[in-house]
């Protein structure tokens, strides 16, 4: 069973362990004798050593026996060289670990977003609620991504049905990129969600039906990515090639609104314009 919620130290500790088989002792200035590690990465008094604490203290907080103050939290991200995200990610475990569970409502797109998806018909738009849940899309969307509409709309979740759906997974020519992102994506929002049941029934039923999802959910990485560069395989127009971003939604700070677009005059960009009547 994956480290799903309600979120735990165990969690924490899991995340630590990943990190450091990642490291090479000489990326932190430590000697790389390979001959002597029986395991990849560095060795958890190395990582003390380099966080300024004791052995036995970071001995603890990996085998899931306290939880670290921010101060020390902060240290041991420096010396597991985390990025950005991983750093964030860190810090709701921890935080996440104490929350009080709190209701949340239904999440609809408010009207302004409608209106902002109708008037955008030459691109794709999609607006994803919490953990990629999808709310609304316009017909460019539907016709480049697929058809939203015919998914109930308990089950109409962009990560779920990348992994389930093989006709939406077909259409990711890098699927592997693809589907690791959506890992990583999700990670980050199940701290942010630390008790949402129904997040952890979706962890739990991917992990055990895919096995892509069940090994990229414990590589326990993280990530929010804002924007990049997409290939769509659409069965009548062929391969796509794509800008997507990430924008936020005044509307409701919890909906991100994806949009994937193309170069005017590109091949890509007059396939769009194309399906702006269907």
């Amino acid at each position: 069973m994956p480290d799903v919620l309600p979120l735990n130290k165990s969690a924490l500790g899991d995340f630590l362990r990943a990190r450091r088989a990642e490291l090479r002792p000489a990326e932190v200035g430590l000697p790389d004798s390979l001959n002597a590690r029986r395991v990849p990465g560095l060795r958890r008094e190395e990582v003390a050593q380099l966080a300024g604490i004791s052995s036995d203290y970071y001995n603890r907080l990996e085998q899931g026996r306290l939880l670290p103050s921010l101060p020390v939290l902060a240290a041991i991200g420096r010396s597991l060289r985390l990025d950005t995200d991983q750093t964030v990610y860190l810090r709701r475990l921890v935080q996440g670990a104490s929350h009080r569970s709190v209701s949340r409502p239904t999440q609809t797109v408010g009207p302004q977003t409608a209106r902002l998806i109708a008037l955008l018909d030459s691109v794709s738009v999609v607006v994803f609620g919490r953990c990629l849940d999808v709310l609304g899309w316009n017909s460019v969307a539907a016709e480049l991504l697929g058809d939203f509409s015919a998914c109930p709309a308990e089950q109409r979740n962009f990560i779920r049905m990348a992994f389930l759906d093989p006709v939406v997974r077909a259409r990711h020519v890098d699927w592997e990129a693809s589907g690791r992102q959506c890992v990583a994506y999700l990670r980050m929002d199940v701290v942010r969600y630390p008790d949402d049941a129904r997040i952890s029934a979706m962890v739990s039923e991917l992990s055990a039906i895919d096995v892509d999802f069940r090994t990229w959910w414990t590589s326990h990485q993280v990530a929010i990515p804002t924007f990049g560069q997409k290939r769509i395989r659409h069965p009548v127009a062929g391969l796509l090639t794509l800008d997507w971003q990430m924008l936020g939604c005044a509307e409701d700070p919890d909906q991100m609104i994806y949009v994937m677009s193309a170069p005017s005059g590109s091949p890509t960009a007059d396939v769009l314009a194309s399906w702006q009547s269907h």
